[in-house]
C-alpha cells in the first residue's frame, strides 16, 4: 500500500479496505440504519470519499485515516468563517461555562434576536429552532395562523427540509394528506406561479421560494429579477405571505437577506446553516404585521434555547463585518470559477459553472450518467481537495488566495487525469 495525493490507496488505485473509515462504517452498519442516513451520507459516493472525521481548521479538514482535504463543502453549508473559528469558540466556551441546557434562555437570545433585525431590513422580530426544518415549518404555520389558509406554493424540486409538506412525491413515510396543501411552480416561471395560484384559488397561505435554484443534479440559476419582483407582486395581491428559505444561501450573499440585491423584501425568512458556523440554531425572521400570529402558534423545542449556539451566530455576525467575510467569500469564489473553467478548457472538456461564487458548482456537458462528474471529483478528493459531484458546493471565509492556488493545482491534476481515462470532449 502506498499513499496517493491525500488519500491512502491500494496498489490499484482504489480505497484501502483496511482504513479506520472503513472500520468505522461496518461497525456503523451494524447499528444505525443503512449504515448512515441523510445527506451526510457517504454510501453513494466513490469510496475514495471518506464517511468520518476527526478535525477541521479553516478551509481545511481531516478524515479518521489522517488525510486532509481542502474543503469545499463546509459541512453541506453551516461552515461560513472556517473551521474551528477562535471567535466563534470563544463565545462558545464562555457561554457554556454559564450553563448550556436551563430552565429558560440566557440574555444572548435577546442580543441575538436585536442583532438580527438589525442586520437584516425586513425583520422585526426573530424566533429561533435547531434545524432548517423547524425554522421553515414555523414560517409556514405563522402563514397559515395570520391568512387563515391551507395552501402553499413551492417550486417543483426545490428542497425545504424534511417536512412532510415539502418533500417530494414518492418519498418513503409520506402520505399524500401530508402534502395535501401542496401545489408546485416552476422557478423562475411566472407562468407557471399563475397556474399555481389559479389551482389554490383563495385559500394560499405562503408561496416560499429559495433565494436561487439549488437543487442537486442540475446547474444553479439564480432567480431573474423579474421572477423576484413577480413573487412578491403576486403576494401583495392574494395575500399570501412570501417566505424566502435563506438556509442554504443566507449569510454567504447579504447580510440583509439574499434577494436585497434584487430590492425585494419578503414577509419571513428562514435561516440555519451558516448562522451560528457550525454550532446547532436556526432562526426564522419576520415582519411587523406577522407578529402577533407568530406570539399564538406554539413553537418550541427541549434544547432550542441553549445559549452557547446563539453566542455562536454572534459572533458569527460580528465577525462576517468586520472582517468583510462575504465580499472576501465571494472574491476567492470568482477565483476558484474561472479558474476551472480555464482548466477545464485547456484539458479538452466543455463544463458548466454555476451559481453565485460563495456557492458555486460545475458541471460537465453530455454527462447524463455524472459519470464525468464522479470521477472527476474523486480524483479530486484523492488529491485532497472535497467537491461534490452533484451537490452545489461552499466557500467560506477562510479560502484565501493561497488556499484557491493549492486547490487549483490539484483540480488541474485531476482534469489531467480525467482525460486520460475519458479523452477530451
Amino acid at each position: 500500500m502506498e499513499e496517493n495525493g491525500a488519500v491512502r490507496r491500494t496498489d490499484d488505485g482504489t480505497a484501502a479496505v483496511t482504513s479506520v473509515d472503513e472500520t468505522l462504517r461496518a461497525r456503523a452498519s451494524r447499528v444505525v440504519p443503512g449504515g448512515m442516513y441523510g445527506h451526510l451520507n457517504a454510501a453513494e459516493l466513490p469510496r475514495v470519499f471518506p464517511q468520518f472525521y476527526v478535525s477541521g481548521e479553516g478551509c481545511r479538514i481531516l478524515d479518521v485515516d489522517g488525510n486532509e482535504y481542502i474543503d469545499f463543502m463546509c459541512s453541506w453549508g453551516p461552515i461560513v468563517l472556517g473551521h474551528n473559528h477562535p471567535a466563534v469558540e470563544a463565545a462558545v466556551a464562555a457561554e457554556t461555562l454559564r450553563g448550556v441546557c436551563l430552565n429558560g434562555p440566557g440574555e444572548v437570545l435577546v442580543e441575538l434576536a436585536e442583532l438580527l433585525t438589525a442586520e437584516v431590513t425586513h425583520a422585526e422580530w426573530a424566533m429561533f429552532g435547531k434545524n432548517g426544518t423547524d425554522a421553515t415549518n414555523m414560517g409556514l404555520r405563522i402563514a397559515r395562523a395570520a391568512t387563515g389558509h391551507s395552501k402553499v406554493l413551492i417550486a417543483r424540486r426545490a428542497y425545504h427540509g424534511i417536512g412532510t409538506w415539502s418533500l417530494p412525491p414518492g418519498s418513503d413515510g409520506v402520505t399524500e394528506a401530508d402534502r395535501a396543501d401542496t401545489i408546485y411552480f416552476e422557478y423562475n416561471d411566472l407562468d407557471s406561479l399563475d397556474a399555481a395560484i389559479a389551482e389554490a384559488g383563495d385559500d394560499i397561505a405562503a408561496v416560499i421560494v429559495t433565494p436561487i435554484r439549488h437543487e442537486v443534479h442540475r446547474d444553479l440559476d439564480l432567480a431573474t429579477p423579474e421572477f423576484a419582483a413577480g413573487v412578491r407582486s403576486r403576494c401583495d395581491a392574494t395575500g399570501a405571505q412570501l417566505m424566502i428559505d435563506d438556509i442554504r444561501c443566507g449569510f454567504r450573499m447579504d447580510l440583509a437577506g439574499s434577494w436585497e440585491g434584487l430590492g425585494i423584501r419578503p414577509d419571513l425568512t428562514a435561516y440555519s446553516k451558516a448562522l451560528a458556523n457550525g454550532h446547532p440554531l436556526a432562526a426564522l425572521v419576520g415582519s411587523e404585521h406577522l407578529r402577533e400570529a407568530a406570539g399564538r402558534i406554539t413553537a418550541t423545542g427541549s434544547f432550542w434555547f441553549a445559549a452557547p449556539p446563539m453566542a455562536a451566530a454572534i459572533a458569527t455576525i460580528q465577525t462576517l463585518k468586520a472582517e468583510d467575510g462575504i465580499a472576501r467569500m465571494a472574491a476567492s469564489g470568482l477565483k476558484f470559477q474561472q479558474g476551472l473553467r480555464d482548466q477545464a478548457k485547456s484539458h479538452g472538456f466543455e463544463v458548466s459553472v454555476t451559481g453565485p461564487p460563495q456557492l458555486p458548482f460545475m458541471s460537465f456537458a453530455a454527462d447524463a450518467s455524472e459519470e464525468k462528474a464522479f470521477a472527476w471529483t474523486s480524483e479530486c478528493a484523492a488529491r485532497g481537495v472535497y467537491l461534490h459531484p452533484f451537490h452545489n458546493w461552499f466557500l467560506n471565509a477562510a479560502h484565501d488566495e493561497p488556499a484557491i492556488d493549492d486547490a487549483l493545482a490539484r483540480t488541474d491534476a485531476a482534469f489531467a487525469a480525467l482525460r486520460t481515462g475519458f479523452g477530451s470532449d
